[in-house]
């Protein structure tokens, strides 16, 4: 058996940034997107986020990539989107999306900001958290 304790933050956006997430849209896919990870067994510590993109912590699994856990999480929550016609047009989840270990000594900072989107986001735009973001990690100069 393996064991692994490996913390990933992600963020992925709405395509095109429109803001389909309203805060009575965003937590039905909160919600949707919990109890399907949690029935694709991806343990999810944190989901929350702003009106056109989500911030997630979650543990990696030893068998499934990053990748492959964001595809499960992105692709059956905007499949079930447009099932249950949330929105008044097609959804869609941007194609990018970035993510970063976070190591156990500061899960509580990222928890904490994860819980804060709605406050953040007051003060910051999603584009000024993205490009914070891509400056911060250097995935400008990453190869």
């Amino acid at each position: 058996m393996a064991f692994v304790k490996v913390f990933v933050h992600a963020v992925w956006g709405t395509k095109s940034h429109y803001p389909f997430l309203t805060k009575e849209i965003k937590q039905k896919v909160i919600a949707h997107i919990k109890e399907n990870a949690h029935n694709k067994q991806i343990y999810i510590d944190r989901l929350n986020g702003h009106s056109e993109h989500l911030h997630c912590l979650f543990g990696l699994n030893a068998d499934t990539s990053i990748a492959k856990t964001l595809q499960l999480l992105k692709g059956e929550s905007a499949y079930w989107i447009n099932k249950q016609k949330l929105t008044k047009s097609k959804f869609e989840w941007a194609d990018e999306y970035y993510s970063v270990s976070v190591s156990e000594s500061h899960l509580d900072m990222v928890r904490t900001y994860i819980d804060n989107q709605e406050v953040h986001h007051k003060k910051v735009t999603f584009l000024q958290e993205y490009e914070e973001f891509i400056s911060k990690y250097n995935f400008n100069n990453h190869g």
